[in-house]
């Protein structure tokens, strides 16, 4: 699992340097090091290997004449890329990631379970302060909706 979250630098030629506990959770999964990155909901997302081919598998048997579905699809696989890490625990961002991400030098690397996230600070923070300013009202509309969660 990914966990918890660290301010990153892109080095000038957009690589990033994994945490070693994110090494280790990339390298478990894939000893070769191999990782796929792509975009979703304003930053770049990677995941484990075994984690995208379980994403890429529940696109199989899809309901192609759902627009909403098939742009999904699109979105979500054509902007995918592997990666693998290299002898240094670095990934190479790709310059179109970089942008749609709007990565720069400073950088959140994020775990959220079993993939992690690469923003841009500022974007990070910012959605960190909404998500607190609308907690309650989240949580409640939430529960409503019949999800639980334990705290």
């Amino acid at each position: 699992m990914f966990r918890g979250h660290s301010e990153r630098n892109l080095d000038p030629k957009g690589r990033l340097m994994l945490p070693p506990e994110f090494r280790e959770e990339v390298l478990a999964s894939s000893p070769e090091g191999k990782l796929m990155l792509t975009n979703f909901d304003g930053c770049v997302v990677g995941y484990p290997m075994p984690e995208w081919e379980r994403i890429e598998k529940s696109f199989q048997g899809i309901n192609v004449l759902d627009k909403r579905i098939r742009n999904l699809q699109r979105f979500l696989i054509s902007g995918a890329v592997e990666v693998v890490l290299d002898k240094q625990g670095r990934i190479l961002i790709p310059p179109y990631l970089r942008s749609y991400a709007k990565l720069d030098k400073d950088c959140v690397l994020a775990g959220v379970a079993t993939k992690f996230e690469l923003w841009d600070k500022e974007t990070f923070e910012a959605r960190r302060r909404e998500t607190e300013e609308t907690f309650d009202a989240d949580m409640a509309d939430l529960a409503a909706s019949g999800f639980e969660l334990r705290l």
